[in-house]
């Protein structure tokens, strides 16, 4: 069977399953649309949880930004899983015991502030729809590969299909979807990640072999790696720092943390099980799901960074070979079928600088300077291979030569990835148009029928926007999502640790705060990217320049945002008054993180 014939077959597979449990699991209720009628079992919940928070980029982008960046590119792995366990630790068992169905109705109800609650809602669709550029990009860069369409019509198949299981199964349809798409996507992941590890080091096991021996060398994985992109005038693999800044790294790796630990999606997985345990639970087994691919994800991305210089420079892996002499490069002609594939793509681009029919691939603007006065010499006119990020981890497969089925698989666990965490995201944006500016602010008589049927518009509404976004995005998967957890970090994380530990917060002091640290970090945002992401729009001089906050890059400034947010809700708070009595007695109960209350999803204010 040829490859596009096996890839429709596993691919409609997939999907074909997908769409069979949403008609299973249809939503029936209020209460199943938004928690899934809170029943949810721990184990499943935490496959669940585990898909909706690996999303396209961290199936698709993460290891291709860490090949490109090496070590400094570690900050996603330190930064993602770092908040994960602070979500689990220190917000997941309280928000539980607080028993809503979202986090704007935990903080107007904390703060006893339906203006609150606004502000919350206005974070909240700020971060998701941010968030789910980045989806709907790696939807269609996954589906235009594999399904030979181009991106648009790729990214309109991938709003069709979530169409048909988020809109009609909810929260419910939504949970056991990405039961099925968790599974996919782990197989997906690894597989191929065990027979590459093989072949290049001789351990079936990646995370071993990431520190093994090169296959028949006394040499390890890493020193070769390193050695292969310095010959080709790139910064050594195992110490680069993303913009030469070690303050930058860390304050991207702050920003990544408490982003996650913010971001509305994955918090509203923790309301669909029955009790404070059961989320409790769901979090380690979310843990050890997530660990198992932020665990591979390092060694997926030198050996695909290895597996790449290799085929184009085959002279790198050969010390009897000079890199710069005529022929230690593949010819143009002679290129693989996989690149062939990806040009089609256009996330592949080769440009004949020198008009001599080979590929040069190397660092251009590299810094030393004894290296390109001798690329210079050898008659390289420039680097002339453009490889986007986000294909690395999908053609890795088909770059190591694997079987035909396991580049199949990867293709339907990148779309399951991408697919999942769009729905998530989805729900995210629903339940706050329809649960709380619907019948929590505009109309709070609204029936248990009504409120479905503002929850599935709302979500088919978003689905549109979000396609509309995806087609014209602002950068690629990684990058854009990395903007919406600054954004995320700034705006509703504060708000939801102080509401939880802090009693004497007052609604005032938290409403500013939230507005303060999503406007520093907007600013500073619209400053490089343009207002809105508008290109053409950016204001740098006004802020006296490209990172011109101590070196700080518009996607780690969620950090700063989230000090700003926290000093200014502190400073409004001692001039106005404490929250009354009950509501801090209200604050003291829910750090008690046992019991069982019911999502019941009741607007108290």
């Amino acid at each position: 069977m040829d490859l596009q014939t096996t890839i429709y077959l596993v691919v409609g597979v997939t999907f074909a399953l997908y769409i069979g449990i949403a008609i299973w699991a249809r939503a029936g209720s209020t209460s199943e649309y938004y928690a899934a009628g809170g029943g949810v079992p721990p184990v499943l919940n935490g496959m669940a949880t585990a898909a909706d928070w690996m999303s396209a980029a961290s199936f698709i982008s993460m290891a291709g930004l860490i090949a490109y960046m090496g070590y400094g590119g570690g900050l996603f792995l330190m930064g993602w899983t770092g908040g994960y366990v602070l979500l689990a630790c220190l917000l997941a068992p309280y928000l539980r015991k607080f028993g809503k169905f979202t986090v704007p109705q935990f903080i107007g109800d904390r703060f006893y502030s339906k203006s609150a609650a606004t502000v919350a809602v206005i974070c909240l669709l700020v971060a998701s729809i941010t968030y789910i550029i980045g989806q709907m990009t790696g939807v269609g860069v996954a589906f235009s590969r594999f399904l030979g369409v181009d991106k648009e019509t790729g990214i309109y198949v991938g709003m069709a299909i979530v169409f048909t299981y988020a809109v009609f199964g909810g929260m419910k349809g939504i949970t056991y979807t990405q039961v099925a798409q968790y599974i996919v996507l782990i197989f997906a992941y690894v597989i191929p990640a065990i027979f590459i590890s093989l072949a290049l080091t001789g351990n079936p096991i990646p995370q071993l072999g990431l520190g093994s021996d090169m296959s028949g060398t006394d040499k390890s994985l890493l020193d070769t790696l390193n050695q292969v992109v310095n010959d080709l005038g790139f910064g050594k693999y195992t110490t680069s720092l993303p913009e030469n800044s070690m303050l930058n790294m860390f304050v991207y790796t702050m920003s990544l943390m408490i982003g996650t630990a913010g971001l509305p999606h994955v918090i509203m997985r923790f309301f669909t099980v029955p009790n404070v345990a059961a989320a409790r639970a769901s979090a380690g087994w979310a843990l050890v799901f997530i660990a198992i691919l932020y665990t591979t994800a390092p060694a997926v991305a030198a050996m695909a960074r290895m597996n790449l210089h290799a085929t184009i420079t085959p002279a790198v892996m050969k010390s009897d070979v000079d890199v710069f002499s005529a022929d230690a490069n593949i010819q143009y002609e002679a290129r693989p079928d996989w690149m062939k594939r990806w040009e089609v793509t256009g996330l592949l681009k080769f440009e004949d600088k020198n008009g001599d029919g080979r590929i040069q691939y190397y660092n251009e603007k590299s810094k030393d300077e004894a290296f390109l006065a001798k690329a210079e010499a050898a008659g390289w006119k420039g680097n002339e291979l453009t490889v986007n990020n986000d294909i690395i981890v999908l053609a890795n497969p088909e770059i190591a030569l694997l079987p035909n089925w396991v580049i199949a698989l990867v293709a339907a666990g990148g779309l399951a990835a991408a697919l999942s965490t769009a729905a998530g995201l989805l729900m995210a944006i629903s339940a706050a148009i329809s649960h709380d500016l619907v019948k929590g602010i505009f109309a709070p008589n609204i029936s248990d029928k009504g409120e479905l049927m503002a929850g599935r518009i709302a979500m088919a509404c978003s689905i549109v926007v979000a396609g509309y976004l995806g087609l014209n995005p602002p950068g690629f998967a990684a990058g854009t999502v990395a903007l919406a957890f600054g954004i995320a970090a700034s705006s509703l994380f504060p708000a939801i640790m102080m509401g939880i530990f802090s009693k004497k917060m007052n609604k005032e002091g938290a409403m500013a705060g939230m507005i303060a640290g999503l406007g520093v970090t907007l600013f500073y945002v619209f400053a490089h990217k343009g207002i809105f992401f508008i290109k053409g729009t950016e204001y740098l001089d006004l802020i006296g320049g490209k990172n011109s906050f101590f070196g700080i890059t518009p996607e780690a400034i969620g950090a700063i945002g989230a000090l700003v947010n926290f000093g200014v809700a502190f400073l409004v708070d001692k001039m106005t008054k404490e929250p009354p009595e009950h509501i801090q007695h209200m604050v003291e109960a829910v750090r008690i993180p046992r019991g069982s209350k019911a999502v019941d999803g009741s607007h108290a204010h």
